[in-house]
């Protein structure tokens, strides 16, 4: 329960937070709180120390003095909403609107009335979801062809970049990490409030946003995440005055922070006072005093520091524009000569005019920005899409990044770049065994993986590569288990025996290996598998982030490459002259990648050989391009399998746990839309390998739940063909050189994984492959005698392990592969990818 008896803080209190504010000390928790009590003398003396705090970062940022704000239109393309906010007016029933939906050429009416009077950004505001809730809203989008809201606000958005050349920004609530990647494509910016943390305000009757499923604080944080780990210029901030504590609105600001630590991608904060409003379930409750605005937003701005471009809305702050301005304030927001504000209606905005001379009579220069920030306009990658840059660059000064305020908006058509896909170090794919990788990080490694202070810090203590934790009876259980029925090691029940067993050592470790080589005998016999395929990687330009990549490079760094068409093409072609039945494609999200180039090249590949097994594009490939294009997974696959594709890798899945992947990866695809890919490819008939990347940040307890995803989707799809263990390489992986991640698993893991996959897996995935670019020669002999019956391929070129810091070459021969097999006493046969006998 919320103590509401509590006095707040004493003078003294308040005067120590301040001295240690004026020294430039980090605030904890309670100190912040405290200085949201500051009054008089000492709120001047907060507002003058945030103000200096904000004066120095526009100073860094190259505009000294300059406040911004954006010309808008404000399009409220439905007003029905799921949710049931207790102080909103802007969510209505159907009754009382003349549609469910503003209709496109309504939305453009708007736009271009807006762009006539120089606007520049095209402000969308919505209701969660109304089709959840409304009939109304379900029809009206049926009668259209939509499948949903969010469908129809990305055509919208289309709409109104090739029809007017207005920026679109998004705010359509509670959104997917999928959704995200699908209205990136349309829209330079995003936003949604986070409001508050306080989970009360939500849960208990009587709450502000009691009834509202998307005001779950948990929910609205997992947002600010992915829109993170989209790479998503993206607005949030907080609501002051609905019931939180002092110590809760810190907690929203301290969430904010942690999250913009880690992806750098909150791009401002708006700090908005309540406001009571008639006929609402709120409005007889006073407004949030201005007093307490201002301490908040200097707080904000101290605890979020000089970058953070923080904006208080200057239609509800009754001309107190000098106090916001000296709490610390750099922006105003979104103002519109044309549009009312349709959450506040009764607050008129501020004439333009008027608003420059407030903001000059307090010192400060009035300029315009565009709805994304400057900062994110001259970065370009990752943070614009390439179909989206000729719409920002022709409103955008390339000095500064903001708005060019003379420029007027005209369509442009939303597509990508007429440029030649290729070119860059396309020889590294042979040269990276002579001449090596030209430097062990890519050029942006301080910024692009995050502050590596906050990773560190979701890193599970169990993750130190430390013993497993397990009784005598436990290991006695699970080596009787997997003796008699392995796969029941899998089911909840075992879970004790199971993690026993993944810290199993000397002669309990010698016994589980046999044991797994046991069973491998009996399910596959002694004949050790491989395939002879070529690995093309057609292009490694990358920005999503990934932490353990090392393959990954920018667009402008010595290592990067792009293979057009024909080259990978040309590549297949002499796969298949040197004896190779398969080609393996994957490649980096690369952000020029036409939409249209992964199936060119199955094409190119089937036309020029058309008895190549095309094995390619890995479910993050595959779920970005399909948002990028606009169609549902389902729909995007089955175009690849009509170009000719017919299986797909299961990479990308590293470790199937959210809590681990997020440390991993940054913005990689969640565990269950990797799950989501693979098992929709499965149903249209394209089966694939499934994988496990262990011994980073990782411990047994993920690997058993990573085991039990695939044992899931097997038991549903019967897709997968193989399982393939691949230990981390860690040299010159940046979450290793960040000194987070451990160097790679111990020699026990690795035999104690790959023993594992082959009694866990056992009846689901007869299939179990060592990779002997990551485990060596002698390695890969000690794992087909502990369980393995696969090498995998001949390769021919391998660039993303040996970017890694991988020893083993790039490439075998079958003479090499049988000699492996040899080697651990048993017999080599040569496979295709689904593990049938080659006709070649």
């Amino acid at each position: 329960m919320v103590d509401r008896t509590d006095p707040g803080p004493t003078p003294a209190t308040v005067r120590r937070a301040l001295r240690r504010a004026a020294t430039g000390r980090a605030l904890d928790v309670d100190e912040a709180a405290a200085l949201l009590a500051a009054r008089g003398g000492e709120l001047d003396e907060l507002l003058r120390i945030a103000g200096e705090v904000r004066d120095a970062g526009l100073r860094d940022a190259g505009r000294p003095g300059v406040v911004t704000y954006s010309k808008k239109v404000f399009i409220p393309l439905t007003r029905l909403c799921r949710d049931r906010c207790h102080y909103c007016t802007f969510a209505t029933v159907p009754h009382r609107l003349p549609a469910a939906f503003l209709e496109t050429d309504e939305v453009l009416a708007i736009a271009r009335q807006g762009a006539a009077l120089g606007c520049k950004e095209a402000l969308f505001t919505l209701g969660d979801r109304p089709e959840e809730r409304w009939p109304a809203a379900r029809s009206w989008l049926d009668e259209r062809g939509y499948d949903s809201t969010l469908d129809y606000l990305r055509a919208c958005a289309v709409a109104v970049l090739e029809e007017t050349g207005l920026l679109p920004h998004l705010n359509p609530g509670v959104l997917s990490w999928s959704e995200l990647q699908r209205l990136k494509p349309v829209a330079p910016s995003m936003g949604m409030m986070l409001e508050t943390t306080a989970t009360r305000l939500w849960s208990e009757p009587g709450g502000p946003h009691f009834g509202s499923p998307d005001k779950e604080p948990a929910v609205r944080l997992r947002v600010l995440d992915d829109a993170g780990r989209v790479g998503v210029p993206f607005t949030t901030g907080i609501l002051i005055g609905i019931g939180e504590t002092p110590a809760e609105r810190v907690d929203a600001i301290f969430a904010i922070r942690r999250s913009h630590r880690e992806y750098g991608h909150l791009q401002e904060v708006i700090v908005q006072n309540f406001r009571a409003k008639p006929d609402t379930a709120m409005g007889g409750l006073p407004d949030a005093e201005l007093h307490d605005l201002a301490a908040t937003v200097a707080v904000a701005r101290l605890l979020l520091g000089p970058k953070a471009r923080i904006q208080a809305p200057p239609n509800l702050i009754e001309d107190e524009y000098d106090l916001l301005l000296r709490a610390g304030i750099d922006d105003w927001g979104g103002v519109s000569p044309l549009t009312p504000d349709h959450v506040n209606p009764e607050r008129p905005w501020p004439q333009l005019d008027e608003l420059a001379r407030q903001t000059e009579k307090s010192g400060f220069t009035l300029r315009e920005r565009l709805t994304v920030y400057p900062e994110y306009v001259r970065a370009g990658d990752p943070w614009l899409d390439p179909r989206l840059l000729p719409h920002v660059t022709a409103l955008a000064d390339p000095a500064t990044g903001l708005a060019v305020e003379a420029a007027r908006p005209v369509g442009r058509p939303w597509q990508e770049p007429e440029e030649v896909f290729g070119g860059g170090r396309v020889d590294l794919h042979a040269t990276i065994d002579t001449a090596g990788r030209t430097d062990d990080r890519r050029g942006d490694f301080d910024s692009v993986y995050g502050d590596w202070a906050e990773v560190a810090g979701k890193v599970s203590p169990a993750a130190s590569g430390g013993p497993v934790s397990g009784t005598d009876g436990d290991l006695r259980a699970g080596l009787r288990l997997a003796a008699d029925d392995p796969a029941a090691l899998l089911e909840p029940r075992h879970t004790g025996a199971a993690l026993a067993l993944f810290g199993a050592d000397g002669p309990a470790l010698d016994e589980l290996c046999r044991l797994a080589d046991d069973v491998r005998r009996d399910t596959v016999g002694d004949d050790v598998t491989y395939v002879v395929n070529r690995n093309i990687n057609f292009s490694n330009v990358c920005y999503v982030g990934c932490r353990f990549c090392a393959f990954a490079q920018r667009e402008r760094d010595a290592d990067a490459f792009r293979l057009s068409v024909e080259q990978v093409a040309d590549r297949a072609e002499e796969a298949w002259a040197a004896g190779a039945g398969e080609v393996c494609l994957q490649g980096g999200i690369d952000p020029k990648m036409p939409v249209t180039g992964y199936a060119d090249i199955v094409r190119a590949i089937k036309a020029r050989v058309p008895g190549m097994h095309v094995h390619a594009f890995s479910p993050m490939e595959i779920v970005t391009a399909a948002a990028k294009a606009g169609v549902p997974v389902r729909d995007w696959l089955s175009m690849l399998r009509e170009a000719g594709l017919d299986t797909i890798p299961g990479t990308a899945a590293e470790i199937l746990d959210d809590d681990v992947r997020w440390v991993l990866t940054k913005g990689k695809l969640p565990a269950a839309a990797w799950v989501e890919v693979v098992s929709t490819a499965h149903e249209l008939g394209i089966r694939s390998s499934s994988t496990m990347m262990y011994g980073h940040v990782d411990h047994p307890g993920q690997w058993l739940a990573h085991f039990r995803v695939l044992a899931g989707v097997q038991d549903r799809t019967g897709g997968f063909t193989e399982f393939v263990a691949l230990p981390f390489v860690h040299t010159n992986a940046p979450i290793y050189l960040a000194g987070i991640a451990r160097p790679g698993p111990t020699w026990r893991e690795n035999r104690v994984v790959h023993a594992m996959s082959r009694l866990l897996l056992h009846g689901r995935i007869d299939n179990i492959q060592c990779s002997w670019v990551k485990l060596g020669d002698e390695g890969t002999v000690a794992m087909l005698r502990g369980g393995c019956n696969d090498l995998g391929g001949t390769l021919m070129e391998e660039t993303i392990s040996r970017m890694a810091g991988s020893g083993n070459g790039s490439a075998r021969t079958e003479e090499q592969l049988r000699a492996i097999a040899a080697a651990a006493g048993r017999p080599a046969r040569k496979r295709t990818t689904a593990y049938g006998h080659p006709s070649r």
